[in-house]
């Protein structure tokens, strides 16, 4: 919390990763016991060249306030 008592915005990522890439490293951090924000989320994908704006639209709509699209 803030100075003022009022909880700080956290905004909630939605990640969606290449199984190849993206993904990859992030499985590997894991392994490695590295961390990151728990407000980021991984969706694995296929392949991040082949993500369908719809699929980005609908993760804003249900309340994402960020999308990353890593290859």
């Amino acid at each position: 919390m803030g100075e003022s008592g009022l909880k700080e915005f956290e905004p909630e990522i939605l990640a969606f990763a290449c199984h190849y890439c993206a993904y990859a490293a992030a499985d590997l951090a894991g392994s490695m016991r590295l961390q990151y924000p728990t407000n980021v989320k991984i969706i694995k994908l296929p392949c991040s060249g082949k993500i369908d704006i719809i699929y980005i639209l609908k993760a804003l709509e249900a309340g994402a306030d960020g999308i990353l699209v890593a290859g």
